[in-house]
C-alpha cells in the first residue's frame, strides 16, 4: 500500500534529481559543451553516462517483467550489454575517441561518406527511438502501479521528466543523473534483491515453487531467440549513438576505456535483482500484470522511506536512459542531417536550439507511440531497437577501424542501407524462429566484403 512515507521520500529524490540537472546548466557555454561536455568529462561523468543510460526501465522493470513469465533468461538483456562495454573499452575506445568526431555516423563518413553519414543517423535514430518506447511503457508500469493513473496519462508524466532531465544540460546533464542513479539503482537492487532471495527460502525455495523450464533456463524462451537477445545487446550497445557519445567526450583515451571497463562489470548484477524480484512475485503473486512484478515487490516489501526512494529511483533510471537516447538522437539528427545538410552556415547558437527542439520532438513522437502499445513487453522494445542499431552500424564500424584500407566507401554505403531495411523487413514478415538482427547483419557482411572484393578502394571516394 502506498503510504505517505513513500510520497515523501520520493518526492525528495526527485527533487535532488532535478537540482542536479538544473547544475548541469552551469557547463552549457555552446553546442559543443550540450554534445560533448567540451571533450573533458571524467571518469564518474561516463560510468554516469553509459551505465547509468544502460540501467533503465528495460534493465530493471522490464527485465523482473521477462523474469515472472520466463526465468532466469531474462538476464541476457543486462549481460550482454555488460559484454559489449567491455568490447567497447578494450578494443574501439581508442579510434574513437582519437577520431574526434561527434557522432558515431560522422565517424563512418569519414571512411564512406556522406551519404552514409546520413542513412546511418537516420537508421539509427530509429532503433533508439525504439528502445525510449520501451522505457516509457516502464514509466506506465511504475506509475500505474503505485498512483493508479490511467495508462496515458502515465505516458505523458513520463515523457515530461524525459524531456526536463536532457534539455537542460545536455551530455552533463545525463552524466550528472546517471551517475545519481546509478548509485541510489545500484543499492536499491542489491536490498532488494537479496529480501527476495531471502524471503523466497533462497535457491532450494524458487527451485521448490517454479518449473525448471522456463524458469531455471538460460534459454527458457527458445536457444535461438535468447542467444539472439544478448547478441543484440552485445551489438547494440557500441552502435549507439548515445554510448559512443560518452567515448568522443571523454577527455582522454584512458579515461574512455576506463569508464567504458567498469560500466561492463556493474551492468549484469542490476539485472539479476531485477530476476530475483520477479521471479519470487510470480510464486506469491502470480496474477498480477507482468510489468508490475518490480514496482509491487518494492511497494509491498521494503520499509516505507526505502521504497520511496527506490520507487523514485527507478522513474528516475527509465527517465535518464531515455532522455539519454533522446539526446543521441538529437545529436545525429543536428551535427548529420542538420548542420551538414540543411544548414551548414547555421550559428552556434541556432545548432544549440535545434538539438534542444529536436529533444523536444522525438520525445513527442514516442509519447504518440507509446500510448498506441501500452500493454507491449518491454523488453521486446529494447531488444529489437539493439538489433536495428546493431544491422546500421555494428559492422560498418569494425571494418571502418579494422578494415579501412580493404572496403570500399560504396560497399559501407550498401551494407547501412540494406542491412537495416532487411532487419525491418524480417521482423514484420520474416520467420519468427530467426531474429531480425542476424539476416540483417549477414546482408550488412555480404554487402562490405562482396562491394570491396576484386577492386581498390579509391582515395577520398564517397
Amino acid at each position: 500500500m502506498l503510504t505517505s512515507t513513500h510520497l515523501l521520500f520520493a518526492f525528495l529524490t526527485l527533487a535532488a534529481v532535478t537540482a542536479i540537472g538544473i547544475y548541469s546548466m552551469k557547463h552549457i557555454h555552446s553546442a559543443a559543451d550540450f554534445a560533448l561536455g567540451g571533450r573533458s568529462a571524467g571518469t564518474a561523468l561516463l560510468i554516469g553516462a553509459i551505465a547509468g543510460t544502460i540501467a533503465g526501465g528495460a534493465a530493471t522493470i522490464g527485465t523482473a517483467q521477462m523474469a515472472f513469465q520466463y526465468g532466469l533468461s531474462a538476464w541476457w538483456f543486462t549481460l550482454g550489454a555488460g559484454i559489449s562495454c567491455i568490447i567497447l573499452g578494450l578494443f574501439l575506445a581508442k579510434p574513437l575517441r582519437e577520431s574526434g568526431m561527434t557522432t558515431g555516423p560522422a565517424f563512418l563518413g569519414q571512411v564512406y561518406g556522406g551519404q552514409a553519414q546520413a542513412f546511418a543517423s537516420i537508421f539509427s535514430s530509429v532503433g533508439m527511438f525504439l528502445n525510449i518506447i520501451g522505457n516509457v511503457l516502464s514509466g506506465v508500469a511504475l506509475l500505474t502501479s503505485i498512483f493508479g493513473l490511467p495508462p496515458f496519462t502515465a505516458a505523458c508524466i513520463a515523457i515530461i521528466l524525459i524531456i526536463s532531465y536532457v534539455v537542460f544540460g545536455g551530455v552533463w546533464g545525463a552524466g550528472y543523473v546517471g551517475l545519481f542513479k546509478l548509485t541510489l539503482i545500484y543499492t536499491a537492487l542489491l536490498i532488494t534483491g537479496l529480501l527476495a532471495y531471502s524471503m523466497g527460502g533462497g535457491l532450494a525455495g524458487f527451485r521448490a515453487a517454479l518449473p525448471p523450464q522456463p524458469f531455471f533456463s538460460p534459454f527458457g524462451r527458445g536457444v535461438g531467440t535468447d542467444l539472439a537477445a544478448g547478441f543484440s545487446l552485445l551489438v547494440g550497445i557500441f552502435s549507439t549513438q548515445t554510448y559512443l557519445q560518452a567515448i568522443f567526450s571523454a577527455k582522454d583515451i584512458r579515461v574512455a576505456r576506463k569508464a567504458a571497463l567498469i560500466s561492463g562489470v556493474i551492468t549484469p548484477p542490476i539485472g539479476f535483482a531485477g530476476i530475483l524480484a520477479g521471479m519470487y512475485m510470480r510464486i506469491h503473486f502470480p496474477d498480477i500484470p507482468a510489468n508490475e512484478a518490480l514496482p509491487l515487490f518494492i511497494l509491498n516489501f521494503l520499509p516505507g522511506w526505502l521504497g520511496g526512494i527506490t520507487l523514485a529511483t527507478l522513474l528516475i533510471s527509465l527517465v535518464g536512459t531515455a532522455a539519454g537516447l533522446v539526446l543521441g538522437i538529437s545529436t545525429m539528427l543536428t551535427h548529420d542531417i542538420f548542420k551538414r545538410l540543411i544548414y551548414p552556415q547555421a550559428t552556434d547558437r541556432q545548432v544549440l536550439t535545434f538539438s534542444k527542439a529536436a529533444i523536444v520532438a522525438v520525445a513527442a513522437v514516442a509519447l504518440v507511440f507509446a500510448g498506441s502499445n501500452i500493454n507491449s513487453v518491454i523488453l521486446k522494445w529494447s531488444i529489437l531497437s539493439m538489433g536495428l542499431r546493431g544491422a546500421t552500424i555494428c559492422l560498418p564500424l569494425l571494418f571502418a577501424i579494422f578494415c579501412k584500407d580493404f572496403v570500399r566507401p560504396r560497399a559501407g554505403l550498401a551494407a547501412i542501407i540494406l542491412a537495416p531495411l532487411t532487419t525491418i523487413f524480417w521482423a514484420a514478415f520474416g520467420s519468427p524462429a530467426i531474429d531480425p538482427l542476424y539476416p540483417g547483419m549477414l546482408v550488412s557482411l555480404a554487402a562490405l566484403v562482396a562491394g570491396s572484393l576484386g577492386q581498390q578502394k579509391r582515395v577520398g571516394s564517397s
